[in-house]
């Protein structure tokens, strides 16, 4: 089973194989990272709690995405 790591840790980077470098987040942009991720999740699970359809999956596929790139934009 493999080690998880919380996303606000600064040891976030122990188990990425891409980025090489990290630069060490505020505990306001910790937060930050912390309070997108909630509101993509909390929308995720709305969708899937309201059924299953094409746009649906859309629907989370793109928060997914926003998520990410939001978070992007905090720990660049």
């Amino acid at each position: 089973m493999s080690e998880h790591i919380k996303s606000e840790s600064d040891d976030r980077t122990a188990n990425n194989a891409v980025r090489h470098t990290y630069r060490v987040l505020s505990d306001e942009e910790k937060q930050q990272m912390v309070d997108l991720k909630d509101l993509g999740a909390a929308f995720i699970s709305k969708c899937k709690e309201i059924g299953g359809s094409r746009e649906l999956a859309l629907a989370v596929t793109n928060a997914e995405q926003a998520v990410m790139w939001a978070v992007k934009h905090v720990t660049a």
